[in-house]
């Protein structure tokens, strides 16, 4: 996927001041182009990554291409995997480092690790995770916490079905409409 994406990186270089969509398969399924057009709309997302396979892969997928703005969505799999709130707090932070190393005015809109179906057993964590981040962003010039959680949650507080596909873990369209709604309103900023 890496290589896929520098190679389209090279052929179509991306117009400079790009939004960069960075992370893992909920990037990877939105339509980034239709969704945000004339935005300049770049996605980098591989499947089943971590957020510090983005920091690691950031040099070449990310960096040398100074985006204006990074809409960053991982953690999810993190939490999955065991990591603590703690461990996605700092690797985010080393995202952070590694993106603005060499363009300080970067900013980046982390959205909040999503409910779902698949992984209800670990909102707890992933809200553990979630609230160090926001604390994390408020103290940060140009890095938002965007808090997605509320609008995916029915009356009873469960993840709402329709913004799924069948896994119950990855978005339907209805969920992509809810997240385009979020960050369309603050790419207007």
């Amino acid at each position: 996927a890496i290589a896929a994406h520098e190679q389209r990186l090279k052929e179509n270089p991306p117009k400079p001041q790009s939004v960069f969509f960075v992370g893992s398969s909920s990037i990877v399924r939105w339509d980034v182009e239709k969704s945000f057009p004339g935005k300049g709309s770049v996605n980098v997302g591989f499947g089943g990554s971590i957020i510090a396979d983005s920091t690691h892969f950031a040099p070449r997928i990310i960096t040398p291409f100074r985006p204006s703005t990074i809409v960053f969505y991982a953690g999810d799999n993190d939490i999955a995997r065991g990591n603590t709130p703690d461990r996605v707090l700092n690797d985010f932070k080393e995202f952070v480092a590694v993106v603005r190393k060499d363009n300080p005015n970067c900013r980046i809109l982390f959205i909040a690790i999503k409910p779902s179906i698949a992984r209800w057993p670990l909102y707890e964590v992933q809200q553990n995770a979630n609230a160090l981040v926001k604390e994390f962003c408020q103290q940060e010039d140009r890095i938002e916490f965007v808090d997605i959680v509320p609008v995916m949650l029915d009356a009873k507080g469960q993840p709402i079905g329709e913004l799924f596909v069948k896994d119950g873990l990855h978005l339907s369209n209805k969920g992509y409409e809810l997240w385009n709604a979020a960050i369309t309103k603050l790419l207007a900023k």
